[in-house]
C-alpha cells in the first residue's frame, strides 16, 4: 500500500522503525517521530501517549508481522528450510525493518522487545523442527540463518554465503 494510503497510526510506527533503524534509539523522539512522518506531534499523541506506548504499538505489529512470516514458511513451495535461510537476508522490507528496531529496542534492555523476538524465533523454530522432525537440526539451520541475517545487516556477507549453506544442506539431506 502506498505511503499516503497508510493510516495514521502505521505511518508513525514506519517512521518510529526508521529512525530506530537509521539514527537510534536517542533520536527516536516524539518530536523527530511526528516529523519522520509529517505527522503533528498533536496528531502523534492522539494515537500514541508516550514513547513507551509507541514501542508497545510497533511490537504489536511486529508480532503481526511474524505471524504472516510463519504462516508463508508454512506454506512454502520449496519447503520451510529453504524459504527460512532465503528469506535470512535483509532485503528492505517493512518486516526486515521492524525486526531491526525492535533489536534496537531491545538492546536498552526493553523486555517487552526480547519477548516479542524470542516469539517469532519461536514461530519459526516450530515449523522447522516440525519439518525435519528433529529439534537439533532445525536449531542448527535457524542458528545458520541468523549468521546469515547478522552479516547481511552488517555488511560482513560473503557473495555466495547462501549457495554454500544450501549445497552443505542438500548433503546433508536437510534441504
Amino acid at each position: 500500500m502506498p505511503a499516503a494510503e497508510r493510516s495514521t497510526r502505521d505511518r508513525l510506527i514506519d517512521a518510529f522503525e526508521t529512525l530506530l533503524v537509521s539514527a537510534g534509539t536517542r533520536s527516536a523522539t516524539l518530536d523527530a517521530v511526528a516529523a519522520e512522518a509529517n505527522v503533528s506531534k498533536g496528531g502523534l499523541l492522539y494515537h500514541f501517549h508516550s514513547k513507551d506506548e509507541l514501542v508497545e504499538g510497533m511490537l504489536v505489529r511486529l508480532r503481526e508481522q511474524g505471524r504472516a512470516d510463519v504462516d508463508k514458511m508454512r506454506t512454502a513451495k520449496k519447503g520451510p528450510v529453504d524459504f527460512y535461510l532465503t528469506t535470512s537476508v535483509n532485503t528492505g522490507s517493512a518486516f526486515d525493518r521492524a525486526l531491526i528496531a525492535a533489536g534496537r529496542i531491545a538492546q536498552e534492555n526493553d523486555s517487552r522487545a526480547s519477548a516479542a523476538l524470542a516469539d517469532l524465533r519461536e514461530g519459526w523454530f516450530t515449523v522447522l523442527r516440525e519439518h525435519l522432525g528433529d529439534e537439533s537440526l532445525a536449531r542448527t539451520i535457524q542458528l545458520i540463518g541468523d549468521g546469515l541475517y547478522f552479516d547481511d545487516t552488517t555488511g560482513l556477507s560473503e557473495k555466495n554465503a547462501l549457495k554454500h549453506v544450501r549445497d552443505v544442506l542438500t548433503r546433508l539431506g536437510a534441504l
